[in-house]
């Protein structure tokens, strides 16, 4: 006997019309941000085609937010991926209601709207406070290294640079002798475009130069912030500029040989990874209230190190919610004196870890380091250790789930205000995943 199965007819057309509500579940999370951005302030959206006429027809802001934001989070970042999915995934077919923009549109939306979704970052934030999932009562600071798109092949060491505009400049003087004598080379050497390879060439030595002008100029920025001065003649000096005995390595803005600038994205530095290497990388910050896990915060920085950062999350938290955070918590690398001097006024506990988690700690000077040597004992007391026990749990997290979730582990923009504003943006997408699954429980 033939086995009775439900009927599969899959050249059937579709009879009556279609509902595009029909399409997914109750609670998905496409419906969620489609409701949560018309909730939204896209005024600054609009603005930006305020002007046009009927000629010049975009698409519709609301629709082209929805599918950025959608996309983010839930680990789609190419255009051209993007554009693709349009047509192939049901959530966002749903969310594009019947458009279709090309990855051009989506690329070039993104790319002049960046500050507006920085702004829409913050209106999330404000949002979740007001569903009462960001109480601001304990916050905790993290930072991850996120790769930039720029390519390590395309990156040159200070030393190389000094040696490729010597090499440069002398294929540059051999090929102006030849075009010199090329009447009479003419008949022995093989024809060349001397003046293209003559252009080629100056287009690379001038990139070199304002390459390694843009290391010399961060090599004297930093030599400044240590107290070094172009005429100390590599002698180190008291505040009253006394030698005081030893001698600097390099002469004053001179960097290391090492110091590498990349050509494909300069605002992008070399730091370590997670994983073990170096890459071309930008230092992504969150700061994550501990009650939901929402980030009310996200800045980044071409710096790898974490030190002066603190007071600028905090400063970040207070100017999205118009609060201080009750007590925020961090890790050592952002221990500072001064930044503990400069916080102490700000109505925010502070709990910072002072070494390496398990390692015993070193001595203080209190009178040197009085705020250092006050949290030293904060940390030593149950109190302070119970409060920096739960850093780990509230702000590693978000930036796990960026990563491991989201697929989030390379910009796909250059240059660090539009990839700070894409970070937001990838923050942006993971709060309101992190909402929709909290409005569930």
């Amino acid at each position: 006997m033939a086995a009775n199965y439900l009927p599969y007819e899959p050249r059937q057309l579709i009879l009556l019309p279609e509902a595009i509500q029909d399409w997914l579940p109750e609670g998905h999370l496409a419906y969620f941000i489609s409701d949560t951005v018309d909730t939204l302030d896209l005024s600054a959206f609009h603005a930006r085609y305020a002007k046009d006429g009927p000629r010049n027809q975009p698409f519709h802001p609301a629709m082209m937010v929805k599918v950025l934001v959608y996309s983010y989070a839930t680990g789609l970042f190419g255009s051209r991926k993007i554009a693709r999915k349009l047509h192939e995934d049901v959530a966002l077919r749903v969310l594009g209601a019947g458009n279709f923009p090309a990855a051009r549109t989506i690329r070039d939306f993104r790319a002049i709207h960046l500050k507006e979704f920085s702004e829409l970052f913050v209106q999330v934030v404000r949002l979740a406070r007001e569903l009462g999932l960001v109480r601001l009562g304990t916050i905790a600071v993290d930072g991850t290294k996120v790769k930039a798109n720029a390519s390590r092949h395309k990156a040159m060491s200070y030393d190389r640079m000094l040696h490729s505009e010597r090499e440069l400049r002398g294929q540059i003087d051999a090929l102006l002798a030849r075009a010199k004598a090329a009447d009479e080379a003419e008949a022995r050497e093989p024809e060349v475009d001397i003046p293209a390879e003559i252009a080629r060439r100056e287009a690379r030595l001038a990139a070199i130069a304002a390459a390694r002008e843009r290391l010399e100029q961060r090599q004297r920025q930093a030599d400044t912030q240590r107290g070094r001065s172009p005429d100390d003649q590599n002698r180190h000096r008291d505040n009253d500029g006394k030698p005081t005995g030893g001698r600097y390595a390099r002469d004053f803005g001179v960097p290391k040989g090492t110091a590498q600038e990349n050509f494909t994205d300069p605002d992008s530095r070399i730091m370590k990874c997670a994983g073990g290497g170096f890459e071309a990388s930008y230092n992504a910050q969150t700061a994550v209230d501990e009650h939901a896990h929402i980030i009310v915060a996200a800045e980044l920085t071409n710096n790898a190190s974490d030190a002066a950062e603190l007071p600028v999350m905090i400063e970040a938290v207070k100017a999205h919610l118009r609060a201080v955070p009750q007590q925020a918590l961090a890790d050592s690398g952002y221990r500072s004196e001064a930044v503990f001097e400069a916080l102490a006024p700000s109505g925010c506990e502070l709990v910072v870890a002072l070494g390496r988690e398990g390692k015993a700690q070193l001595a203080i000077d209190a009178e040197r380091l009085p705020y250092t040597a006050a949290m030293a004992a904060k940390l030593s007391s149950a109190q302070g250790r119970r409060a920096y026990a739960r850093r780990k749990w509230v702000a590693e997290p978000p930036n796990g789930w960026i990563k491991h979730v989201l697929g989030f582990r390379q910009f796909s923009l250059r240059g660090l205000e539009r990839v700070k504003a894409e970070w937001r943006l990838v923050c942006l997408a993971l709060n309101l995943r992190r909402m929709a699954t909290m409005r569930t429980v």
